[in-house]
């Protein structure tokens, strides 16, 4: 780089570590800063993330709630279309950065910024970069996935068949105001084509959403860093749980995996929390549900895990936990309609098995009961990962080559 910094605009919904989207966002702009850029993280949500002060990075959030979290809901059906703060402020921040110097790099919009954020950057004429984190700018849920009914959805986005459906996770109402902010989104925001480069997370994720694409984009593939030390090969891999991370929602699979164990003759155990979660505890009380736990503490759990269970139903572009358990030594099972099916190698690394198939996945679990098998898989998950570990700074670094192509390109 020159003496002067690239400055890096990064949008997205939330200020602090959320789900993936957001850690990877926020990751993203402390390796940044630490190599030499100027990162600015642009958010609607707060709180803001206190790593980001005390690493120098310069934020600004709107101190708005997320559309889950306004206690209006007309006001959150408004700024999920047209965030108007959001517009004005983006605007005022991008006017006054130097043109040749700055990238603006979105992760994320439909959670509390809305398409809204289109219009500035394609006003400031400055370069910009999507990266798709789900799907929310190609289908109205965000997902191709089919909430009641349980099951990817193949139906042709903003159809007239996609609009009579209910695939919303709470009900029809919200479909359609979902299809609304979706039309919003499409004709008056313009976003997809506010950008000639995407960077996609995975090749199976390259599949899903390439025809969804702006004719002409760029595509890039930087996968996603992951925060792991590197503990060594597992000193009892045999022992453990069989162990589900995650949100306990129906499209992450965890009744699958609940069913799965029951049949496989195993207690499960669960990380995390959700809206099924008094469900699952009713239907499975063999079940073991241990709640949200602290990132150390998901780490430690997983360290000593027998297999880590990755059952999800939807489209997953890059699942975090499917790398962070091979770099403890974990082996995966892994649903085979899902991004994490690239990173376990099939009888080696882990297990796949037949997406939403109950009967495939206990056949997994019960092969997985072998002590052998999975000493031979956890050995071979460790060596993997750490061949060629996604940390931080190898994330920067290729993404900061996409960076100088884009900047290459606009001079």
């Amino acid at each position: 780089m020159s003496e002067e910094k690239i400055h890096v605009v990064i949008a997205i919904d939330h200020a602090s570590v959320t789900g993936g989207q957001a850690k990877v966002a926020l990751d993203s702009a402390l390796g940044l800063k630490r190599a030499g850029y100027a990162p600015i993280v642009f958010a609607s949500a707060a709180p803001v993330d206190p790593r980001l002060a005390a690493e120098g990075v310069e934020s600004i959030c709107l101190d708005q709630a997320d559309l889950l979290g306004n206690a209006s809901k007309a006001a959150a059906a408004l700024q999920g279309v047209w965030n108007f703060h959001a517009e004005r402020e983006l605007a005022k921040l991008l006017a006054r950065l130097p043109p040749a110097k700055t990238i603006v790099h979105v992760h994320g919009w439909a959670k509390a910024l809305s398409a809204s954020i289109a219009r500035p950057i394609q006003q400031s004429g400055l370069p910009a970069v999507y990266t798709v984190h789900e799907y929310f700018m190609f289908c109205p849920n965000g997902g191709f996935y089919n909430y009641p009914q349980n099951h990817v959805c193949a139906k042709k986005p903003m159809s007239a068949a996609c609009w009579a459906t209910n695939c919303d996770s709470r009900n029809y109402a919200r479909k359609i105001w979902r299809c609304l902010r979706q039309e919003a989104m499409l004709r008056a925001a313009r976003l997809p084509q506010t950008f000639a480069d995407f960077v996609l997370i995975s090749r199976f994720q390259e599949q899903i959403a390439r025809p969804f694409l702006p004719e002409g984009a760029n595509i890039h593939a930087v996968s996603n860093p992951i925060d792991c030390e590197d503990l060594g090969q597992k000193p009892s891999p045999a022992t453990g749980d069989f162990l589900f991370v995650g949100r306990l929602s129906p499209e992450k699979g965890m009744l699958l995996f609940a069913e799965a164990a029951r049949r496989a003759k195993i207690s499960p155990v669960f990380v995390g929390d959700g809206p099924r979660m008094e469900e699952l505890r009713a239907a499975y009380p063999e079940a073991r549900l241990l709640g949200w736990k602290s990132p150390a503490e998901v780490k430690r759990l997983m360290r000593e895990a027998r297999a880590l269970v990755f059952p999800s139903l939807w489209f997953e572009g890059q699942p975090l936990t499917v790398l962070e358990a091979k770099a403890m030594g974990t082996p995966v099972i892994v649903s085979d309609g899902c991004a994490g099916r690239e990173d376990v190698e099939d009888g080696v690394t882990g297990l796949w098995f037949t997406s939403a198939n109950v009967d495939s996945l206990a056949r997994a679990l019960r092969r997985a009961q072998d002590d052998a098998r999975i000493a031979s898989m956890s050995r071979a998950a460790y060596d993997a990962f750490w061949a060629d570990p996604p940390t931080l700074a190898r994330h920067v670094a290729r993404i900061g080559a996409v960076y100088a192509d884009i900047l290459n390109r606009a001079a």
